[in-house]
C-alpha cells in the first residue's frame, strides 16, 4: 500500500485510532465547540459553586462568529434568576480563567419549572383497557399481585 507524502496518514499496522478515522470538518467542530461545552459540563460544580449548582445547569454553548459573541445558555429554576444574575460576572471570570483564554462573552438564562416533572394524581389514574366483563372478573380476584399482573397483561394485549 502506498501513501502520498503530503497526506498525514501514519504507517501503522493494525487498527487505526479513532482520531484518524474522523473527517477534518468533524475534528474542527469537536475541537472548537465540543471541547468547551464538555469541559464546562464536567466542571460545572467548580465553576458556579455548590449553591448555584443545585439550581442551574448549562444547556448549550454557541461559539462566536462574525455576527455574534460566544454565549453560554444556562437553564435556571424558576425563582432563582436573580441569584444567578448577581453572580453572572463571577461565573464568566471563572470560566475564562479555567480555560485560560476568553471563552464566554455572554451568559443567557432560560427558565424552567421543576414542578412540572412531578406527576399529578390525575395522571396516575389507570385507564381500564379491558372489556367490562373481563374487568369484573379481574376485580373479583382477592390476591392483589395476581390482579395487578392480569391488568398489565391486558395492557400489553391492548397495545398489540
Amino acid at each position: 500500500m502506498r501513501f502520498k507524502n503530503s497526506s498525514k496518514q501514519r504507517n501503522v499496522q493494525g487498527l487505526r485510532s479513532f482520531r484518524d478515522t474522523l473527517p477534518k470538518n468533524v475534528k474542527k467542530i469537536i475541537s472548537k465547540k465540543g471541547h468547551i461545552y464538555s469541559e464546562t459540563l464536567n466542571n460545572w460544580k467548580y465553576i458556579v459553586g455548590k449553591n448555584l449548582f443545585k439550581i442551574c445547569y448549562p444547556k448549550s454553548f454557541k461559539n462566536s462568529n462574525r455576527f455574534g459573541v460566544s454565549t453560554l445558555l444556562i437553564m435556571v429554576k424558576r425563582g432563582h434568576e436573580v441569584d444567578l444574575e448577581y453572580s453572572k460576572k463571577e461565573i464568566m471570570d471563572k470560566m475564562n480563567s479555567f480555560f485560560g483564554y476568553p471563552v464566554v462573552e455572554k451568559l443567557k438564562f432560560i427558565n424552567f419549572d421543576y414542578d412540572k416533572n412531578i406527576s399529578s394524581p390525575e395522571k396516575n389514574i389507570k385507564k381500564n383497557v379491558t372489556i367490562k366483563k373481563y374487568q369484573n372478573k379481574i376485580n373479583s380476584i382477592n390476591n392483589d399481585k395476581i390482579k395487578k399482573s392480569l391488568e398489565e397483561l391486558t395492557k400489553v394485549f391492548k397495545q398489540r
